[in-house]
């Protein structure tokens, strides 16, 4: 075979077999792209729908409340959970809304206050416990009664000092009336690793507790004063809410040392033993149970989630001096 019969054959025509292969090819290449096009604008139109339906969700008005809508007789319920701090669920902001709320409620019968917390900002639990005591002024025949779940130290004490009566587990932590502050120092290791401190200031003291300083003799002893007024502001607001209850006799009572509820019974820290759900049957007298307390928006849930909180972690690191009732 000549090189001209080669050529000639590779460039025969295409038999009426082989066109009809190619247009099916190409009909089913086309039936393959719509059929994608057609689940992809499904799956898009899924996902916005589910978007959408997430977005009412969260946005609807009341979910954050907590309050239910039973408008018959009840005990409200206000939940004080975790540290005590304006960043936190146990802020002064959630938990005096939820106290608002409880004590405008009619069919309120009275209000308790369950509290689970290590404790906190001094000033948060200051702001709790005065608005008890003028919503109690305000609301005389609303009685607010404080039960300590696993732990009621510090400044959750404090908030429940405000209440007519405490109640808690007989296993509960109870007390731990003191006051906190503390911090690290780094002087030998920034020593150590070669690092030099450069910091310009205007003030003698404006490096106060400065982590990479050494202690300062005077700061120190001027520390130690605000600690000091601070327990002693801490003991007067105890004293104010238990009165002659407490057993001052006893010289631990405000050193700091915490106690089971059975102890904190026998020393007057406490009124009795009991949930919340006793207080309610038993001493209010009204076994039914809503919980008033305040929610973070679900939007700021997410977001905290997906790692907004980690700036407030480290700035809570960096503040450790922060006087705690802890």
């Amino acid at each position: 075979m000549s090189m001209y019969d080669s050529d000639q054959s590779s460039s025969r025509p295409a038999t009426e077999k082989e066109w009809r292969l190619i247009e099916k090819l190409i009909m089913t290449s086309v039936g393959e792209q719509k059929k994608a096009r057609r689940w992809g604008i499904f799956f898009k139109i899924l996902t916005f729908v589910y978007l959408f339906a997430l977005l009412v969700i969260l946005l609807r008005p009341g979910l954050e409340s907590g309050v239910s809508l039973k408008s018959g007789p009840h005990t409200a319920l206000i939940d004080v959970q975790g540290v005590i701090a304006a960043s936190e669920d146990a802020s002064a902001d959630l938990v005096v809304t939820g106290l608002r709320n409880a004590f405008e409620k009619s069919e309120a019968r009275a209000v308790i206050i369950r509290i689970n917390s290590p404790g906190g900002s001094p000033v948060q639990a200051g702001y709790i416990y005065d608005e008890i005591v003028r919503l109690r002024l305000e609301y005389p025949d609303k009685k607010v009664y404080a039960v300590i779940a696993d732990i009621g130290a510090s400044g959750g004490y404090y908030i429940a000092a405000a209440a007519d009566e405490i109640y808690a587990d007989k296993a509960s932590l109870v007390g731990s009336i003191g006051v906190t502050a503390s911090g690290f120092g780094f002087v030998e290791t920034m020593d150590k690793l070669g690092v030099e401190r450069r910091i310009f200031t205007a003030g003698e003291h404006k490096t106060f507790l400065d982590p990479f300083l050494p202690v300062n003799e005077e700061e120190k002893v001027f520390w130690q004063e605000v600690l000091d007024t601070t327990h002693k502001q801490f003991i007067e607001q105890v004293e104010k809410g238990r009165g002659d209850r407490l057993k001052k006799d006893n010289s631990l009572l405000y050193s700091g040392v915490v106690w089971s509820g059975e102890q904190a019974l026998d020393i007057g820290l406490i009124d009795g033993l009991g949930s919340s759900s006793y207080v309610a049957r038993e001493v209010v007298g009204v076994e039914e149970i809503v919980n008033y307390t305040p929610r973070p928006s679900k939007l700021d849930e997410i977001f905290s989630k997906l790692g907004a909180s980690i700036g407030k972690g480290v700035a809570q690191t960096v503040m450790g001096n922060a006087v705690q009732l802890r």
